[in-house]
């Protein structure tokens, strides 16, 4: 859950790419385009990589916050379908 000083980070590989990317969704305000993150290559990024992207972005990890990890199938609800998956966190904007 998000509190009006938190937002959410989400991870995912774009299926046009096959490259991970991050962003960080900012709800309520005039936004054209999140603050995004592309990286290099398919491999799934560490930990370290992420928080590395996130200060590139202005943002840190909220103390305590672990990356929770979702699937989703693609298309659709289809379970034979190839799995999809989304990671996300709270962050917060780091403070310039």
């Amino acid at each position: 859950m998000t509190t009006p000083d938190t937002f959410t980070a989400q991870m995912a590989i774009a299926r046009s790419t096959g490259r991970w990317r991050l962003y960080v969704v900012i709800y309520g305000e005039l936004v054209f385009e999140w603050p995004e993150y592309v990286f290099d290559g398919a491999t799934v990024p560490t930990v370290q990589d992420r928080s590395r992207a996130l200060d590139a972005l202005g943002y840190t990890p909220v103390d305590g916050t672990v990356w929770d990890w979702t699937e989703d199938h693609v298309p659709g609800d289809d379970p034979a379908g190839p799995v999809y998956l989304i990671a996300s966190a709270r962050v917060r904007e780091v403070a310039s």
